[in-house]
């Protein structure tokens, strides 16, 4: 457990209540996703995944949103509140997965399938969106690909483990991306075998964005 000294546990309460004066100053509101750190969770407005958070910014009378989030987060948010200013910490925060589906070589790989329905996953590049005849999130893409006639072909990006596990739910024969994200691709099946050996009366719950074999071994799928 990481051990905080006093000292600096009053310089970030400081610095927080500097923020939360700030934010009122300038009419703004703070979106956290819930991968930031408990401190940067503690002073946002709303804590959530990144669509949701972007609809629940659209709600308020904020003129300025805080992303503290991913960049293609902070382009969301801009796409649902285009007359609102939004700001993202760090420009450089990028996702593995949006920046491995560039949009060049995006457009250059649907040149090869110019008669196919285009469905992307939200976590994408705006300029991706753009491209798209459906934006989907993971906890709606069974629900968006099945509602894409049956004759029409699909070319799903930019995850190809998102899509394979909605190939095998759908049963859809989708052309993919070869895009995924580095953390989920991260996970160990022998190290999550351990784990519950150690834990036999825990629930394996996986998220769809994980490889094959995680998902095989879970008892519960879904989004966060």
């Amino acid at each position: 457990m990481r051990q905080i000294s006093p000292i600096t546990i009053r310089k970030e309460i400081l610095l927080q209540q500097k923020i939360i004066k700030l934010k009122k100053q300038k009419n703004a509101v703070i979106l956290a996703h819930y991968y930031q750190l408990p401190e940067i969770q503690e002073i946002a407005d709303f804590v959530g995944d990144s669509l949701e958070l972007s609809r629940k910014a659209a709600e308020t009378e904020a003129k300025i949103i805080v992303f503290a989030g991913v960049y293609f987060m902070a382009e969301t948010a801009k796409i649902l509140n285009f007359n609102k200013k939004v700001l993202v910490p760090d420009v450089n925060a990028g996702c593995s997965l949006a920046d491995g589906c560039p949009p060049d070589k995006f457009r250059d790989f649907l040149k090869d399938f110019p008669n196919h329905k285009v469905v992307t996953y939200i976590n994408c590049s705006a300029e991706i969106k753009t491209m798209s005849d459906y934006v989907c999130t993971s906890s709606n893409a069974v629900k968006v690909i099945n509602s894409i006639p049956k004759e029409d072909k699909i070319v799903f990006a930019p995850d190809k483990n998102l899509g394979n596990y909605l190939i095998k739910e759908t049963g859809r024969d989708m052309v993919l991306w070869n895009g995924s994200c580095v953390v989920h691709e991260a996970f160990s099946l022998e190290k999550l075998i351990d784990l519950y050996k150690k834990n036999p009366d825990a629930v394996i719950v996986a998220h769809p964005e994980s490889e094959t074999h995680i998902l095989k071994t879970a008892q519960y799928i879904g989004s966060t």
